[in-house]
């Protein structure tokens, strides 16, 4: 199975939590791993701010496949950031993209975020 872990999953996964364990099985287990080099960002971002390891940080999502997203990609986000920002005011254009580019691969994103809970190309931990 196709997984992509946003940045909620990765920091619950680092963390070891309760939360974190679900992300850690489906990690060590016959599945493929993805992630955007914007939710690598996102992570090394918030470790610098909060002290912690940005390396280490890096180092351990790295070995995750690295999926670019195509121009067509962009625009599915887009459109769906604008449809869904009239609901969400908080709904962010990388959330729009994690989804378009689970619905063009095929996967599932894992995360925490409640506001994916309308999507079924989403498991919530």
């Amino acid at each position: 199975m196709k997984y992509i872990i946003d940045s909620y999953a990765w920091i619950e996964y680092l963390e070891g939590s309760k939360a974190g364990e679900k992300v850690n099985q489906i990690i060590n287990s016959d599945n493929e791993i993805y992630i955007l080099p914007i939710t690598i960002a996102e992570l090394v971002s918030k470790a610098k701010r909060r002290n912690s390891n940005h390396q280490l940080m890096y180092e351990s999502v790295i070995k995750s496949k690295i999926l670019n997203i195509s121009p067509k990609i962009a625009r599915e986000a887009g459109l769906l950031h604008a449809e869904m920002r009239k609901k969400f005011d908080q709904f962010g254009i990388v959330d729009a993209i994690l989804i378009s580019t689970a619905k063009e691969i095929k996967a599932k994103i894992i995360t925490g975020d409640n506001h994916f809970k309308q999507f079924k190309e989403a498991i919530i931990i």
